[in-house]
């Protein structure tokens, strides 16, 4: 896949942040959407939807919480009952938790795997062997920063994501010769509703994160859109994975020369003065 114009691109958790902003920026390079999301985000997809037609691209909307079991053999049956067909899948729905690990429930656990690893897994599982009948195709799996270390207080969320690039760069190699590109995505803080999320079930994880949010100065946020356009660029370029964002690369770089040791205290140190 050289060019994104006129493919077909199927964006999970498109209703918000990353998904909403590689969505548009998709429309922008001239290929058509399918986008997803739960029913909660029914409005937002309209939106979105909205958008998109503007920049003269099809949008077609699809209402599933990829969280429950058997969530991506629904949507690949709506997609295909609707005669609809994907060239590029872009699994990009996920959410994290902050906390020590006993005092998240498991049931939440749970949907969170189910969401980041298994519908994920699922979805490519469906898609690929359209791709390869077709002759062409891509998958980009939006992992984390968060795929390269562990992270206390986000324990199960970094192991999805650790998940994430192993699972993209082991079908990079075996669909190597089958014209089929797949490429991990992992970004670092991004302005988005992430830590909202990621802190929903905690007043206090909640207003710890607001405090540090509000007393940083000179963020390195990147915006959505800046790793949207990060993304697209470097899936066209034929990379086995992107860290976008300056910033993210070099401590990328860093803490691979570290003993994971030090990566450990380093990072669970940080995390702590938030969940701690």
């Amino acid at each position: 896949m050289d060019s994104y114009k006129g493919k077909f691109a199927l964006v999970t958790g498109a209703s918000t942040g990353i998904g909403y902003a590689i969505a548009k920026e998709l429309a922008n390079r001239g290929a058509n959407l399918i986008i997803s999301s739960t029913a909660r985000s029914e409005e937002k997809l309209h939106e979105l939807s909205s958008e998109i037609k503007d920049l003269g691209s099809e949008c077609h909307i699809f209402l599933e919480d990829l969280s429950r079991l058997n969530s991506g053999r629904s949507l690949y049956d709506q997609i295909k009952l609707k005669n609809l067909h994907v060239d590029l899948l872009i699994n990009n729905a996920g959410y994290g938790r902050w906390g020590t690990f006993h005092e998240v429930e498991m049931d939440d656990y749970a949907d969170m795997i189910q969401l980041n690893v298994t519908s994920l897994s699922e979805l490519s599982h469906l898609f690929i062997p359209d791709m390869i009948s077709k002759g062409e195709g891509g998958v980009i799996n939006v992992g984390s920063v968060a795929s390269l270390t562990p992270v206390p207080y986000s324990s199960v969320y970094a192991a999805t994501k650790a998940y994430v690039l192993s699972l993209s760069e082991g079908l990079r190699y075996e669909y190597r010769n089958s014209n089929i590109k797949v490429m991990a995505l992992l970004p670092g803080a991004t302005v988005s509703n992430f830590g909202q999320v990621a802190t929903a079930k905690s007043d206090k994880l909640r207003e710890r994160l607001n405090k540090r949010s509000k007393s940083a100065t000179g963020t390195v946020f990147q915006t959505s859109h800046e790793v949207a356009v990060e993304c697209l660029d470097g899936f066209e370029k034929d990379k086995q994975f992107i860290i976008p964002g300056k910033g993210n690369r070099r401590t990328a770089l860093i803490t691979k020369f570290m003993p994971r040791t030090k990566v450990l205290n380093t990072v669970g140190n940080l995390f702590k003065r938030i969940a701690g």
